[in-house]
């Protein structure tokens, strides 16, 4: 067995003259979906797989795909001849393109055997004179694959080669996402030998001295390790002493290292290359001439080998020592060292002779934190997700650290200036002020986004849904900054097989058992209006009368108030008791609680709608269907024949009245907070917390001590655990909601009891509704029951309605978790605002 490495994100090239197998290959060690052939890709142009008239469009098609597979992050085979040079050129440089590795699998098989398959193939009549030419041409660039620029060329020379071969994996040396620290991320050193000491014991390291006394590691405190971003060296009084330190903490696993654009330079002279000896590093090479010529080999060895960036914490943190575009992020390329050694230049120099750097923080939107260094600024500033932490040290400023996950900033001052700067480096230095963490631009949201998630990857919010989501956020909805979540929508189950139901337990059960999850819980659903509620405690800032936005919100599933700004503070200040006397805000260590719920009545937010829609047509069946059965009565009386007719009269007035008494119950008179109620039954986070991964009954648990701590405002969820697995829990569940929707009770949802669930398909549904059949009218129409009605409607498509619900379901929790963690307001109400865009979707409103 021979093993070929591969990069998992690369582009693979098969080479070999026709008949040499490179097809089968593929398809025994690449997906199906990775490989691209040139033959398919003819025959989806010209029909016709050998139709070699069609090579150039085929090729064209090819790479197309190949540049979106790659831009996207996938690894792709491209299963050619690709015997030419020229050929080749324009993969990698495809690969170039997409700062990805080029690597090339050579099936160099003897003539005779690509000759005898050939000739057993019925759909292929290639001439002996082809195969020789292309062979001949394998054999002349086989020797200069690697100047042409793959970075791995596998060859193989014989059919026991290829039968042998075994394709691995490598993980791309930037790709540390499995380290998720915490770590302590230093800024550009410069030699500051002392001042780097003093900073790792302000962290907590103790620093380990060899028998003369000098720094050469520093153990840190227990789980943590160092990230450095590069630029040791140059200008400081002891860049040996600071590389000794560093390269011991780096070997001894302490510590990880990026480059920097003066280390790059270093080697460069320790290896005898032209550079030109300024901006520091005539002191460097002095110092180092002073110490052995084994520590300057070791020297040029570890710099050498530093990798450009370095992806962390699940890709949730990239360092680079100049910065990272997030389309750069785990890429590598020369483009790729470049920038993160660099980062980029507008071509134009300022007064002082610098390159003038192009601010691209500015323009970053990307979902990992991006930490760097480069260009020494006076204070640290969040910029879009990214921080400089070089704050001139070297140039008598600080040398600052950044503690990761936490956010916490450390530094220490300079001993002195050891260095002037060509540019003032106090004056009108560092980037453009950020913009407050509160406010928010338009900019973030308009067009066309890609919203990156956790639990989905990319979320696609399409222009025109934008475009709505745009009006109603300015038209009716919360100032944006009090909106931290708003509720995805929730998917119906499967139809039911039952005769006169369109939904049923059964389907749900069904559905959860096939996911795996054993274990679900059937709440109760509230026929209210979906509330979410941001309580603060009533003495977190001192006046309890503060207004609404500051003592919280409430608002609809839309982001839309319930009430008033008087009623709201009303309302919002009971809740917030009610939390307090629970004990939630001490047992959460929080000073605000985010709740799911549902408000009570109904007709609270709808009233409206009641009066205009529902009570309109009831008010017209009660009064036109009555009279329309009495005269048929009579008629019948006369001794016409109407039976069938009376019959079908008869039901649509008690499906009329069936339909009135259903909405009717949901409505009932309120004054003020009299008569409103608020049924909670998820925590969806706290200060620094979410809670998706505690299981429903802890969340049911929650929303009982609120209820007991007041019990007119606050309303219970009733609730039973079902095992889905066992029939007589199944039946037990099914009873239970049967009594629930006997009498127009809207039903129940059907959630995984341990709340966020994976399963081999991915997330799977975080709940489904089950409605009651005689609820049903309200969303079908009075006379949905009649057998034609019901037989139509079992036709619906729940597809678009489930993604629909597991792509705002991941982004309502993609914006708690930012929220959570401290970041921006802009990135967290991204995705709210992508929920709210989403909810125009063109889906069946009835599902």
């Amino acid at each position: 067995m021979s093993e070929l490495a591969v990069p998992e994100l690369s582009l693979v090239v098969l080479i070999g003259a026709s008949g040499s197998g490179k097809s089968t290959f593929a398809r025994q060690h690449f997906l199906p979906t990775q490989v691209l052939s040139s033959d398919a890709c003819r025959a989806m142009v010209a029909d016709d797989e050998n139709d070699q008239s069609a090579t150039p469009a085929a090729f064209a098609v090819l790479h197309a795909i190949a540049a979106a597979r790659l831009r996207a992050g996938r690894l792709t085979v491209v299963d050619a001849t690709n015997v030419k040079r020229e050929d080749r050129a324009s993969l990698v440089q495809l690969a170039r393109d997409h700062d990805v590795l080029p690597v090339a699998i050579v099936l160099d098989l003897p003539e005779g055997v690509c000759l005898e398959r050939n000739a057993a193939r019925p759909d292929r009549d290639l001439a002996r004179t082809v195969v020789s030419r292309q062979r001949a041409e394998l054999r002349r660039g086989l020797r200069g694959l690697s100047r042409e620029g793959f970075r791995k060329v596998h060859r193989l020379g014989s059919v026991a080669d290829v039968d042998a071969a075994v394709v691995t994996y490598e993980k791309a040396y930037n790709d540390l996402r499995d380290q998720t620290g915490p770590f302590d991320v230093v800024g550009d050193v410069h030699g500051c030998r002392a001042e780097l000491e003093a900073l790792l014991g302000r962290l907590g390291y103790t620093v380990t001295r060899d028998e003369q006394g000098r720094a050469v590691d520093a153990v840190p405190p227990e789980g943590r390790r160092a990230v450095f971003l590069g630029d040791l060296v140059d200008r400081g009084p002891d860049s040996p002493g600071v590389l000794r330190l560093v390269m011991g903490m780096v070997r001894a696993g302490h510590a990880l290292c990026v480059p920097g654009n003066h280390e790059n330079k270093l080697v460069k002279a320790l290896r005898g290359r032209d550079v030109q000896v300024t901006h520091g590093l005539e002191t460097t090479l002095a110092q180092l001439a002073e110490e052995s010529e084994e520590f300057r080999t070791d020297v040029a060895e570890f710099c050498h080998g530093l990798v450009s960036h370095y992806v962390l914490d699940g890709g949730a943190l990239v360092v680079a020592h100049a910065g990272l575009t997030e389309e750069l992020h785990g890429r590598a390329s020369a483009r790729v060292r470049s920038f993160a050694l660099y980062g980029d230049t507008t071509g134009e120099t300022d007064e002082f002779g610098l390159p003038v750097r192009y601010p691209w923080a500015q323009d970053y939107r990307g979902r990992a934190v991006v930490l760097y260094g480069h260009t020494p600024v006076p204070e640290p500033e969040w910029v879009n997700n990214t921080l400089c932490l070089d704050t001139g040290c070297v140039f008598g400023g600080r040398l600052t650290a950044l503690r990761y996950p936490e956010r916490e900033l450390v530094d220490v001052p300079a001993e002195r200036t050891w260095y002037e700067p060509a540019r003032p480096f106090l004056p009108d230095a560092g980037p453009a002020p950020e913009r407050p963490a509160e406010v928010l631009d338009v900019a973030d949201v308009l067009g066309k986004r890609v919203v990156e998630t956790r639990l989905s990857g990319r979320v696609t919010v399409r222009e025109e849904n934008a475009a709505a989501a745009i009006e109603v956020m300015s038209r009716f909805a919360l100032a944006p900054q009090q909106l931290a979540y708003l509720p995805p929508t929730m998917s119906p189950v499967a139809t039911s097989s039952v005769e006169d139901l369109l939904e049923h337990p059964a389907e749900a059960f069904s559905y959860y058992r096939g996911e795996g999850v054993a274990e679900v819980v059937c709440q109760e659903k509230h026929m209210g209006s979906r509330a979410v509620a941001l309580v603060r405690r009533s003495d977190a800032g001192g006046d309890p009368t503060r207004p609404v936005g500051e003592r919280g919100a409430l608002h609809t599933r839309t982001g839309r108030a319930f009430f008033g700004p008087e009623l709201s503070t009303a309302f919002l200040a009971r809740l917030s008791q009610a939390v307090a006397d629970a004990g939630v805000f001490d047992e959460l260590d929080s000073d605000w609680v985010l709740l799911d719920g549902e408000l009570l009545p109904w007709s609270v937010k709808a009233g409206d709608l009641v009066r205009g829609q529902y009570a309109s047509v009831g008010a017209a069946a009660r009064s036109v269907l009555p009279v329309a059965e009495s005269v048929l009565v009579q008629a019948a009386a006369r001794g016409l024949d109407v039976g069938d007719l009376l019959d079908r009269q008869r039901a649509r007035t008690a499906d009329a009245l069936s339909f009135t008494d259903v909405y009717r119950r949901y409505c009932w008179p309120t004054d003020g907070l009299t008569g409103t109620a608020f049924a909670a039954f998820q925590v969806l986070g706290a200060a620094g917390r979410t809670f998706a991964d505690r299981p429903h009954d802890w969340h049911l648990g929650v929303a009982d001590r609120l209820v007991a701590a007041d019990p007119e405002l606050l309303r219970a969820t009733a609730h039973r655990s079902v095992d889905v697995t066992d029939p007589a829990a199944e039946q037990a569940a099914t009873e239970w909601w049967t009594a629930l929707t006997a009498d127009g009770g809207e039903g129940m949802v059907v959630k995984p009891a341990a709340n966020l669930t994976r399963a081999r398909r991915g997330v799977v549904q975080p709940g489904l509704k089950v409605r009651g059949r005689e609820y049903l009218r309200l969303v079908y129409g009075p006379d949905y029951t009649a057998p034609a009605n019901l037989a139509r409607l079992r036709d619906r498509n729940l597809g678009r309605k489930r993604g629909l619900a597991l792509r705002e379901y991941a982004l309502g929790l993609e914006g708690l978790e930012r929220l959570a963690r401290g970041e921006p307001m802009w990135r967290v109400h991204e995705c709210v605002f992508a929920v709210l865009a989403l909810e125009s979707e063109p889906v069946d409103p009835r599902l």
